[in-house]
């Protein structure tokens, strides 16, 4: 009997209308089961992941005072940064001096809900997954507190484990951290391509500004780096970097960030991105080395992590000048020598794309010495070559540019020499703007300037480029002085009763076999004439060799060789033998310039040094170096012996061999000696002016002549004027005040006690020997091959006695 029940009618109605629907029941009663099954495994599993893992989880509680990697950095006295070491450039920087517009792009690319979730943001990944649904590429999910746990304590390995962890470490550093604090270390921790870390070390190296300059548009760029920092890297990849900078810039705009105004200036700004050595900064690297090295034997290992500041003595702007005084010199001595002919020479085809990548790995392979610049020829002829720089610069040649290497043009040069299309040459400015040929110079250079009232180092160029050539020569090369050594021994003679008016005879001079006990000496005037009888002062001003010679006889080469040692000169270095007279021992320009001090600064002995602070990363100081006085303890001679000797060495650079430097500076403030070795080999300058002392050295590293016609007064005085001319303006004239002592009778200075006639009156006018000749002034040691420069780095004892010279 068929049932009335209606319920019974529908269902069983409904069931025969749709078939599928059990069935359906069925499957979403079994899936639910399912789920609910997988929820508890999902809790059992995380639940065990958290009883196991959570337990073993690295302690980051040393985030709350975050310490990351800081390199060494070496600033000059007025703030400029010289140079920095370390494996990772980072400049540490609080949050809340990060701009808004930095953070706003990388957020807005990042983490736009950075603020607003927990450290794992669901919703991100709920989008993820629905946008990674039938693409080949996934779309990650990660925050920035995701970000900062896996940067600081996991490996970049992709698997499920180190995701667990890395979730683990987001909760914790979410409930140690706020979320200010996560974004400091984010925004410095994270690695930005050119070795730089962080947004601030990053500005700096992409376009060269500080980070609170940053425009949107900068910003935007810059947020771009870290999903991928070679890949969108607008140096080696501007286009894909340009692209990625336009799309976060968009970004910027619908997360309200910026105005649609703003987000179209963005777009449209042209970047300068910084694609080349830095042009503005300061040449210190000589510098900056030697106080890495005094910092590492400090600080060891820790001296590049430990982020710690050292402030040198150096003026930035002297710094520079004296390095471009010395490449001037060096390069205006260069133009005289012959043309040695192209680097190298490439090959060129006839496809234009093949030639354009040979012209750019040549380029690359040889870059620019700062203004030494490499080009390839295109075209040469005899009155024009056509060459392309980087960037595709097309440059000409024509008329003066020429001449410097007109032996490579000529119809008849040897293949090497040739200047033909495909040749890798170097061109410079001229002062007028042309272009002209030029080639990086073989001869070698060193310019020191100190002090004298306390050896602070205000400039040092230790040689012509560091890139080319890391060795020190103002402290490491050990060269013969020449005639710049004769004032010591015209010191030592103030000593022995010699006077300025002391009357010594420029006539030749023989010493045989039987006397040098090797080969027979006849020693020669630089000019090979003889004057006759002259003043001590005299004498000196025109650096004539018998007289120097005459007076080291008076005065004893062993007490000579004694005396010098007042002045910093190592005793076992200078020989006691008359050759002393000319020059003929070793020293570096770092001690002829603390020599030179000594009578700068009226007979103190100063010791050289660079640093004045160290400070660390929160600019709490670590080291600070007081200031060096002078006093009786570190008197090297008597005050009356520097002031005469001051008054002779300014004669020298009013109407002697360095009478440029007057007539150029014109102030009468000024002091010093030239100094050219045997056939040219070494050529010097050093003087002084009472508030700063300057050396300047010029010669080939494997020792040989640089012309017969080079002189200290040629090469180096021109540097040492160059650096002074800039290093003085401002500075008052002062000249130094006559001390107890001396006397001053019909224009000349004396000691007291010489002041009747009692000291030495003359010398050489007789043929009778020299006072004081004999066994104490054996003539040995002429044929003394001329100093040469170390041409490795120094020894230990020799390294170590430079750092400790510093280190006073």
């Amino acid at each position: 009997m068929a049932s009335n029940s209606p319920s019974s009618d529908t269902g069983a109605s409904t069931a025969h209308r749709l078939p599928w629907l059990p069935a359906l029941l069925k499957a979403t009663a079994w899936s639910l089961g399912v789920l609910a099954a997988g929820a508890v495994s999902v809790l059992l599993v995380v639940a065990v992941a958290l009883a196991v893992a959570y337990p073993n989880l690295p302690d980051v509680s040393d985030l709350l005072d975050y310490r990351p990697k800081l390199p060494l950095r070496v600033y000059s006295s007025d703030g400029v940064l010289l140079g920095e070491f370390g494996e990772e450039r980072r400049n540490l920087t609080p949050i809340a001096d990060i701009p808004k517009v930095m953070k706003d792009a990388v957020l807005a690319i990042e983490d736009a809900r950075f603020f607003s979730h927990g450290g794992v943001d669901y919703i991100g990944v709920i989008r993820a997954g629905l946008a990674n649904m039938g693409r080949a590429k996934s779309q990650g999910a990660s925050t920035i507190t995701m970000q900062v746990a896996r940067n600081v304590y996991l490996s970049t390995e992709k698997s499920y484990t180190r995701k667990i962890y890395e979730i683990l470490l987001t909760f914790k550093l979410e409930h140690l951290l706020s979320k200010n604090q996560i974004l400091e270390i984010y925004m410095n921790q994270i690695f930005l391509g050119q070795r730089a870390y962080g947004f601030a070390a990053a500005s700096e190296a992409y376009f060269g500004k500080p980070l609170k300059d940053v425009s949107i548009a900068e910003a935007a760029m810059l947020a771009g780096l870290p999903k991928a920092p070679s890949a969108y890297n607008p140096v080696s990849n501007p286009k894909r970097a340009k692209a990625r900078q336009l799309y976060i810039i968009e970004r910027m705009q619908d997360n309200g960030f910026i105005t649609q105004a703003q987000a179209e200036e963005a777009k449209a700004e042209q970047l300068k991105v910084r694609s080349g050595p830095d042009t503005g900064r300061v040449h210190a690297e000589f510098v900056a080395e030697t106080v890495r090295q005094l910092v590492f034997s400090q600080y060891g290992d820790e001296t590049y992590t430990r982020g710690l500041n050292v402030f040198t003595t150096l003026r930035a702007a002297d710094q520079t000048v004296a390095y471009k005084a010395l490449r001037k010199g060096i390069m205006d001595y260069e133009r005289r020598q012959i043309y040695r002919g192209p680097e190298k020479f490439i090959e060129l085809s006839k496809d234009p794309q093949e030639t354009e990548d040979a012209i750019d790995d040549a380029l690359a392979d040889s870059p620019d010495n700062d203004d030494v610049m490499s080009a390839i020829v295109l075209e040469a002829g005899p009155k024009k070559i056509v060459a392309v720089r980087q960037n595709s610069e097309i440059i000409e040649i024509t008329g003066d540019g020429l001449k410097p290497a007109q032996s490579g043009l000529a119809d008849k040069a040897a293949p090497n020499i040739k200047i033909r299309r495909g040749a890798l040459i170097r061109v410079t400015k001229t002062p007028k703007n042309t272009w002209e040929i030029t080639q990086l110079p073989e001869v070698e250079g060193a310019f020191v300037a100190i002090d004298p009232r306390n050896g602070a180092v205000r400039a040092l160029v230790g040689g012509f480029d560091y890139e080319k050539n890391k060795f020190n020569h103002v402290t490491q090369a050990w060269r013969q002085p020449g005639s710049s050594f004769k004032p010591f021994i015209y010191s030592a003679a103030l000593e022995k009763g010699f006077t300025p008016a002391t009357v010594v005879n420029d006539a030749p001079l023989f010493f045989d076999a039987g006397v040098t006990g090797g080969q027979p000496w006849e020693p020669k005037n630089y000019d090979g004439t003889f004057d006759g009888p002259m003043s001590l002062r005299r004498g000196l001003a025109k650096s004539k060799n018998m007289i120097s010679i005459r007076v080291l006889q008076a005065v004893g080469a062993k007490n000579a060789q004694e005396w010098i040692t007042r002045f910093g000169f190592d005793a076992e270095k200078h020989p006691a033998y008359l050759t002393m007279a000319l020059g003929a021992g070793s020293v570096t320009p770092l001690q002829m310039a603390i020599g030179y001090s000594v009578f700068a600064n009226g007979g103190y002995r100063v010791n050289p040094y660079l640093i004045t602070k160290i400070t660390d990363q929160k600019g709490r100081t670590v080291i600070e170096t007081p200031i060096p006085g002078l006093d009786e303890s570190v008197r090297g001679i008597e005050a009356r012996n520097a002031f005469i000797m001051s008054s002779l060495l300014q004669e020298v650079a009013r109407t002697g061999t360095a009478a440029k430097a007057q007539a150029t500076l014109k102030r009468p403030d000024l002091y010093g000696k030239t100094g050219t070795t045997n056939d040219s080999i070494d050529t010097w300058f050093v003087g002084y002016q009472p508030t700063l002392t300057a050396a300047v050295w010029m010669g080939y590293d494997t020792p040989k002549k640089l012309g017969d016609r080079e002189t200290g007064g040629g090469l180096s005085l021109p540097v040492w004027i160059n650096f002074m001319e800039y290093a003085l303006k401002g500075v008052p004239v002062t000249e130094f005040t006559p001390p107890e002592g001396v006397v001053n009778i019909g224009g000349e200075w004396f000691y007291d006690e010489y002041a009747k006639g009692s000291g030495v009156s003359s010398v050489g006018l007789s043929d009778r020997p020299a006072p004081g000749t004999g066994a104490d002034n054996p003539v040995q040691g002429q044929p003394v091959p001329p100093g040469a420069a170390i041409q490795s780095p120094p020894p230990s004892d020799e390294r170590k006695r430079i750092l400790d010279l510093f280190k006073n």
